[in-house]
């Protein structure tokens, strides 16, 4: 039995419950049968869940690219709680510690884990992930290693952005932003604004934000951007090009590192061609799978093109940020929801309108 033996038998007593997507547009909530507490592992009380948009578009299609929910699945996956019960190996944790989770869980044993870029390998298990089940839940076991205690002023909601926000920083990571990085960020959505907030964090000492909405890029400049540019959703080569130009104006300099968190083929000719010779391109977003972008114009600028899977590492320094206040990612949660039937249905309507949305939290 693990140290934190005592909460056992209250938690046997109690039905553990969690968000079960059945069907297309059906979650239902249903009890959940926890795996045994192995010894590094422990077992943690959910408190705050958020929404990613990966969540709303398995609700919408039961699918993203090659991975299909062909079986009901516990969603969620942005999440901190509370430690109910450790594993009798585990030192570093204890009964009572707030903690945000890493909701990633990898083999350790192939090439690219011993390598150090573990959120590449090919067996990783990952929270809402299919066949994987996912955190919308009152408990659930994770690998001790993966659960990061959170410091006092940091909130468990805070602690639940930590997820988003490693996206920004391992994105900042690749793309080698520092204190001499002009940046440019396309896209203001939920991951377009915390790779702002990452940004500035590392240093970048001007940060534009372009999308196609004028509240979404209000939000921006209430956050730090520097600028914010609306451009359209014409594609014409000439429309790119006069949008490109008004981008540098807003810059007032180069385009050292473009961050393209909406993946279009518009937003990555944009970002191709709004970049500086020698400068980088991070493909953070993935709304197209497959895209005609005017490649061989950038390759003779020497315009590098860097991929982000989602992250690696990241979570001491998401809470350090958190713990420091060189990040704020309170004003990105505009919605906030108890742990009902009808409230997560209700959540999840109001995440996949958008508009106003931009992280809608569960407080369970």
């Amino acid at each position: 039995m693990g140290k934190g033996g005592q909460g056992s038998d209250a938690a046997a007593a109690e039905e553990n419950m969690a968000a079960w997507l059945v069907a297309k547009n059906t979650l239902k909530i249903m009890p959940f049968k926890l795996p045994p507490l192995g010894p590094y592992d422990v077992r943690v009380r959910m408190k705050a869940v958020g929404i990613c948009g990966s969540d709303v578009h398995y609700l919408r299609e039961m699918r993203i690219a090659h991975f299909v929910v062909k079986e009901p699945m516990v969603i969620g996956h942005e999440c901190a709680g509370v430690v109910e019960e450790v594993g009798g190996g585990v030192t570093h944790l204890s009964p009572g510690d707030r903690v945000a989770l890493e909701p990633g869980v990898s083999c350790w044993r192939c090439r690219h884990c011993k390598g150090g870029r573990y959120n590449l390998c090919e067996d990783m298990k990952f929270f809402a992930t299919p066949p994987v089940h996912g955190s919308l839940a009152h408990q659930v076991v994770h690998p001790a290693d993966l659960c990061f205690k959170l410091p006092d002023g940091v909130s468990l909601e805070e602690g639940a952005m930590c997820e988003p926000l490693s996206v920004g920083v391992h994105a900042c990571r690749r793309a080698g932003v520092g204190p001499e990085t002009a940046v440019l960020v396309l896209g203001a959505g939920p991951i377009g604004l915390v790779a702002l907030l990452a940004a500035r964090a590392f240093g970048a000492p001007r940060v534009v934000v372009v999308d196609v909405d004028e509240h979404r890029l209000g939000v921006a400049a209430s956050l730090g951007a520097h600028a914010a540019v609306k451009v359209s959703t014409d594609a014409a080569a000439g429309v790119v090009a006069a949008e490109v130009e008004r981008v540098r104006a807003a810059m007032g300099g180069d385009v050292d590192v473009t961050l393209d968190c909406a993946g279009f083929s518009k937003t990555v000719a944009t970002a191709l061609a709004a970049t500086r010779p020698g400068g980088k391109v991070c493909l953070v977003g993935m709304g197209h799978n497959e895209m005609t972008v005017p490649l061989t114009s950038a390759a003779i600028r020497e315009v590098d093109v860097v991929g982000v899977f989602r992250y690696k590492d990241t979570w001491p320094l998401c809470i350090e940020f958190l713990r420091s206040g060189k990040v704020d990612v309170k004003p990105l949660i505009t919605h906030r929801f108890g742990f009902s039937q009808r409230e997560v249905e209700e959540a999840f309507e109001v995440s996949a309108r958008g508009r106003d949305a931009i992280k809608v939290m569960f407080n369970l």
